[in-house]
């Protein structure tokens, strides 16, 4: 699968273990998609908010909010989520004051698995099928930045949840659509997000295991992100390892020695790694992204990582 080809699809799921760079990724593929006209939501769920300061935009708050031409953006926060997907599930406050602020409704929802993560997800599921006056899509695209991987997964499991244990109603009902939807291949995609060293790979791969097997969903790419460029051969690593103890401490190269051999070794860990993720992950298409060198990513870093995802 290309990285274009992945645009086409109606619903994207990126996750990944903490730190390896979802967000970053998440908005670097609103941007390509946004760039090439289509209508685009990116969702956080109740994070850290960071992605006004990599899009050069206004602090994100819980409603969807449009930053630049074609892309909307929102963190989701999950009462809010939850008061936002019932309005527009039931298209009337009335209708949703008198169904959601019910004593009987609410210990349902208080006594139902995984609510909060549902209300988020519910939320992001509903702006896929959401029109517009004229009868358009909203959006062409819901990308959701997922939490880190467990509590991923534990998004992930939710609308399974509410399709075994909700009495049949508009909450199972809108589960089992949306159980649908993430499972199909045409309209949906998860995106696995790992950094090139041994316990993000690890992870990733049993991330992909769970993914395919447990939850039934389809993986789409592998994006391995901050990859170093090249500097040493294999054949010169012996050489660079040694340089730091041939020469003495006073040796004014010393410090440049010792910063090869770290560079040296860090090469040596990104290359098994990505030849375990092959080995691993055979036929799974995979972008690699550079490690930017900039005090912090902003537009400008973003922009440039966008580019991997429209050819």
């Amino acid at each position: 699968m290309s990285p274009t080809h992945l645009l086409g699809h109606r619903f994207l799921f990126v996750v990944g273990k903490g730190g390896v760079g979802k967000t970053t990724v998440g908005a670097a593929i609103a941007l390509a998609a946004a760039r090439q006209g289509k209508r685009v939501l990116l969702a956080m769920c109740n994070a850290k908010e960071r992605v006004s300061s990599l899009l050069g935009v206004p602090p994100i708050g819980s409603h969807n909010v449009n930053v630049l031409p074609n892309l909307d953006v929102v963190n989701m926060i999950p009462r809010d989520a939850l008061e936002e997907y019932g309005l527009m599930v039931l298209r009337s406050r009335t209708l949703f004051k008198a169904v959601f602020e019910s004593n009987i409704v609410s210990a349902l929802l208080r006594g139902t698995p995984g609510i909060e993560a549902w209300s988020m997800l519910g939320k992001a599921y509903f702006h896929t099928k959401d029109t517009l006056p004229d009868g358009r899509h909203r959006y062409d695209l819901v990308i959701v930045d997922a939490p880190a991987t467990g509590h991923g997964l534990e998004m992930l499991r939710v609308p399974r949840i509410i399709t075994d244990v909700a009495p049949p109603g508009l909450l199972r009902r809108e589960a089992e659509d949306a159980v649908a939807l993430f499972r199909d291949p045409a309209r949906s995609g998860v995106v696995i997000v790992t950094l090139a060293e041994e316990m993000p790979v690890q992870e990733s791969i049993e991330l992909h295991g769970i993914l395919r097997s447990e939850l039934v969903l389809p993986v789409k790419l592998l994006v391995v992100n901050q990859v170093l460029p090249r500097l040493f051969q294999p054949a010169e690593r012996s050489l660079v390892e040694a340089l730091p103890d041939a020469l003495t401490d006073a040796a004014a190269l010393r410090p440049l020695a010792i910063a090869a051999r770290a560079r040296s070794a860090r090469e040596e860990i990104q290359e098994a790694s990505l030849k375990r993720l092959s080995e691993k992950l055979p036929g799974l298409s995979r972008v690699t992204l550079p490690l930017l060198f900039a005090p912090e990513l902003g537009r400008t870093q973003v922009e440039s990582l966008s580019e991997a995802f429209k050819s």
